[in-house]
């Protein structure tokens, strides 16, 4: 590609970055590495409302979780800032004078009233909408007139009906007509820009090469490229990709569960496996491939692998996924990985001493390939770290309520108490001499041990989960094991 490749995106920081927008900008930093290209971070925060501090910090450190650096942008700077669009008004208002000087653009002194009347007789007619240019061809004492009355105008584009085709890279061609459009507006009365001039101006300015973005932006696109012709600029390439659906093939949204990368980030999903997921909805290498490392996805990334219909969005898929990933890590980063998650639980406070360390790999190694999500550290081993125990009602009643169980947990904590060391070794050993001196089947003996010990009826294997536990709790535990089963 002899293209220079600049690409860019501009998110709003009116709340988290929704997995869309995050599939959307891994597509254009992808293309941005694999061509040695530029990836650009801009914020459009034109919506004074609703954009926050807040929300901006968390879409930063959203893409920094998903390892999206930046190379031109908020924060970092470049050739072409600021990269706020709160700071480009004068920019703005300077392209929006060109425009107007040029003839291309007019003053509007409709009212909201005014318009409004329009739009009603449109619908009464059954037509669609089309703004009448009225204020197209006003004279200076017309003007003088308006303001006087203190009528503040919009800034609107000439738009002659014409057909535009729009060259797409990832949906091909797509022609749109645009006297369905009207003389539509760039500047509100009130000075700021709508989102496609500002947009544009933006892309012109930056050298934008490539607008890799939704396919819900396919239907601002004649507007934009109306925009860049009347400023006689550079008109870069278009690719509008798929959308991330819900699981009946609408736009992912709220009700299909958690949508934003921080709430993924929360519940323990690595972000080499959301990278990994998030790809693959919408872009395939071939029908066999499924788990590529980040390099990969950088060696093999086209937009010509880009699908036109949408990719459903599997929350057991990337479950799995997430497992694989969690799965490939040493157990000394998975230890670490999860620390934070139990910290937050409240189960770990302070430095780990290596001693503790040490025993929170062998719990974290008992837990085994159980993990999923690394948040799932506290369901699966939450039990280690408490003194009062919850306990299932189901398993209290199924593996406790027996009237045997009483006398065998008493017999058997007596066995236990007298093992030294007290290892996974022994521990198993003086299970199965326990079995067989009292003719009890295994399952028999471990299932209400397992719901004494951990208050569930599942986990950890149950000398692992003995071993860890250590002698003091094991018989405190099975005391009161036996107390709930006497009640």
């Amino acid at each position: 590609m002899s293209t220079n490749v600049r690409v860019r995106i501009a998110p709003s920081p009116t709340g988290y970055l929704h997995l869309g927008l995050a599939r959307t900008a891994l597509f254009n930093w992808l293309f941005a590495r694999h061509h040695n290209g530029t990836f650009i971070v801009r914020i459009d925060d034109t919506d004074e409302n609703r954009s926050t501090e807040g929300s901006l910090k968390n879409i930063l450190e959203s893409l920094r979780w998903l390892k999206m650096d930046w190379d031109e942008g908020i924060e970092i700077g470049g050739n072409y800032g600021p990269y706020v669009q709160s700071q480009r008004l004068e920019i703005y208002q300077e392209h929006a004078q060109k425009l107007l000087d040029m003839g291309a653009a007019y003053y509007c002194y409709c009212s909201q009233d005014e318009l409004e009347t329009e739009r009603e007789q449109a619908q009464a007619e059954h037509k669609p909408y089309i703004y009448s240019g009225k204020c197209r061809n006003l004279d200076a004492e017309a003007k003088r007139k308006y303001e006087s009355e203190g009528r503040k105008p919009s800034i609107r584009l000439k738009v002659d009906d014409k057909v535009i085709v729009v060259h797409d890279i990832v949906k091909g061609d797509v022609e749109f007509r645009t006297g369905l459009l009207g003389d539509f507006i760039i500047v509100r009365p009130s000075g700021m820009p709508m989102y496609n001039y500002a947009s544009v101006i933006d892309d012109i300015l930056m050298k934008i090469s490539h607008i890799i973005r939704a396919d819900e932006h396919l239907a601002n696109t004649p507007k934009q490229i109306l925009i860049i012709e009347a400023l006689k600029a550079p008109m870069p390439e278009f690719a509008h990709v798929p959308l991330v659906l819900g699981g009946k093939g609408e736009k992912l949204s709220k009700r299909h569960g958690a949508t934003s990368a921080e709430a993924y980030r929360e519940m323990g999903y690595l972000s080499e496996a959301m990278i990994n997921y998030l790809v693959r909805l919408g872009w395939s290498y071939d029908d066999e491939s499924e788990v590529f490392t980040i390099d990969e996805l950088i060696q093999k990334f086209s937009l010509d692998r880009v699908g036109k219909s949408g990719g459903v969005f599997d929350q057991q898929k990337l479950l799995w996924l997430n497992g694989e990933y969690i799965l490939k890590m040493s157990l000394e980063e998975r230890t670490n990985a999860v620390i934070p998650f139990l910290g937050k639980a409240g189960f770990l406070e302070g430095d780990i001493s290596p001693e503790k360390f040490n025993w929170l790999k062998e719990i974290v190694k008992a837990v085994g390939d159980r993990l999923k999500t690394l948040a799932q550290i506290v369901d699966y081993a939450g039990f280690f770290f408490v003194d009062n125990l919850e306990y299932d009602e189901t398993g209290v009643n199924k593996q406790l309520k027996k009237p045997e169980v009483p006398e065998m947990l008493e017999k058997l904590k007596a066995k236990l108490q007298a093992i030294e060391p007290y290892n996974e070794v022994a521990l198993e050993e003086a299970v199965r001499d326990f079995s067989e001196e009292f003719g009890i089947s295994g399952g028999k003996i471990i299932h209400p041990l397992r719901v004494a010990l951990t208050g569930k009826t599942v986990g950890p294997g149950i000398f692992e989960t003995l071993a860890l536990l250590g002698k003091e709790k094991v018989n405190q535990r099975i005391e009161k094991a036996i107390e709930i089963a006497r009640s």
